[in-house]
């Protein structure tokens, strides 16, 4: 008898926006060493002001490596989001479905709970057509794997 069920991501699986977070961490490569060099080459600048240069740079960096941390990941027994500044961890069951619309900066998970959750690791910013299959890829795992009866349809 033929399988009937679509093809599933063996788990664990993580779904991130990987040119995205390629593009973020070169960028901020460059830019730290551009402040920092700019910093560096500017004549009659005391220590304080190179080191004002240097922690600029940081400061920079570490908001580029920040937005390019998003990333969901899937196990056995739940799934894990983190987004920019807070991570949190589900059941399978509390997820109802997984929402990627036309126009949605990143995709939305529906709760049990009537709340909505943003996953950035899933944004089609720069590779929509990966986003989209990331996308159907986790709503698969939420409806294979969940156990809550949605009283709406799934869609």
């Amino acid at each position: 008898m033929p399988d009937t069920t679509p093809d599933l991501p063996a788990l664990p699986v993580t779904f991130r926006p990987g040119r995205t977070r390629a593009v973020l961490t070169v960028l901020a490569v460059f830019a730290f060493a551009a402040v920092t060099a700019v910093g560096m080459l500017l004549d009659g600048l005391g220590i304080g002001e190179r080191l004002s240069f240097v922690l600029t740079a940081l400061l920079l960096a570490g908001v580029l490596f920040l937005l390019a941390r998003p990333h969901v990941t899937a196990d056995e027994t739940g799934v894990t989001v983190v987004n920019l500044t807070a991570k949190r961890r589900l059941a399978w069951a509390e997820i109802i479905r997984v929402n990627l619309r036309q126009g949605d900066p990143w995709a939305f998970l529906d709760l049990s709970d009537g709340s909505s959750l943003p996953a950035l690791g899933i944004q089609p910013g720069i590779a929509r057509q990966r986003a989209i299959q990331d996308a159907r890829a986790l709503r698969a795992l939420v409806e294979a794997r969940s156990t809550a009866t949605p009283e709406a349809p799934r869609g």
